[in-house]
């Protein structure tokens, strides 16, 4: 976006999510009246060592469900999957909310397991609550997901009897992002909100702009799917923010009722 538009744009909002994930928020964003600055503060990479992504891959059989922690995880594993084998026919997949089954859904994967629609938020809590996941027992579940993150999904499909292996299938990473753009738009008092989709993204965030970007960032409404990344955000001295609930509509409903409105 050009420093003119951002000029003229003054319902210009910030997404944050890697590139590659942030489509269908910002055709969101615009339908609400906004304009959306793409602003990928994670960088998502090839893992380090992909042995163990290779080798889990090329015995898929042996496992009754496959878990996919985020879009991401689906087209870094998926894409390797689908240039080495098919899917197995009775391997059931299931993922963290509806970003994930319309990645799936991009390979060929139909039926998904997800949270339920009204779940208060995509997240390993709501999964966990699925009727599919309440009675694991015996069985081989493999978790696709980046390196690190929470234990909770894996620790607690443990706890329920089944066997759990994860597998990193991406890493994340500070992007080489120039922050200009960002904070002439801040200059030009035209960032109406910024979207915040993780935590890692927020500290992210704050290590891009630096201090003069931060100091734009108290004064400007964060919009936040979790309670998680509001507490984040609280503890790095960032106290104006809306958390809007799961999802990408959630998001932007929350842009256009919170923050386009109030400001008329």
């Amino acid at each position: 976006m050009s420093v003119d538009r951002i000029a003229r744009a003054r319902r210009c909002v910030v997404i944050t999510r890697p590139a590659g994930e942030a489509q269908r928020l910002a055709a969101l964003i615009r339908e609400a009246g906004g304009e959306p600055l793409l602003f990928p503060v994670i960088e998502i990479l090839d893992p380090a060592d992909a042995v163990p992504l290779e080798e889990t891959i090329a015995r898929l059989d042996t496992f009754d469900l496959a878990i996919f922690i985020s879009p991401s995880a689906v087209e870094k594993a998926m894409t390797r999957i689908s240039t080495r084998r098919a899917l197995p026919t009775g391997l059931r997949c299931a993922a963290i909310g509806p970003g994930g089954a319309r990645a799936l859904a991009h390979f060929g994967v139909a039926k998904v397991i997800v949270p339920d629609e009204h779940a208060p938020s995509h997240d390993s809590e709501s999964l966990l609550a699925t009727g599919y996941l309440q009675n694991v027992h015996g069985k081989r579940i493999v978790i696709f997901r980046g390196d690190g993150g929470r234990e909770l999904l894996r620790d607690t499909l443990a706890a329920r009897g089944a066997y759990v292996q994860t597998v990193a299938c991406y890493r994340r990473a500070l992007p080489a992002l120039d922050p200009a753009p960002l904070l002439q738009a801040w200059g030009h008092g035209a960032v109406a909100a910024v979207i915040i989709t993780s935590s890692e993204g927020l500290r992210n965030l704050c290590t891009i702009v630096g201090e003069a970007g931060k100091s734009h960032l108290r004064e400007t409404t964060l919009v936040a799917p979790h309670p998680r990344i509001a507490e984040s955000a609280h503890a790095l001295g960032l106290q104006r923010v809306l958390v809007s609930g799961a999802g990408d509509e959630a998001l932007a409903q929350t842009v256009a009722r919170q923050v386009f409105a109030a400001s008329g």
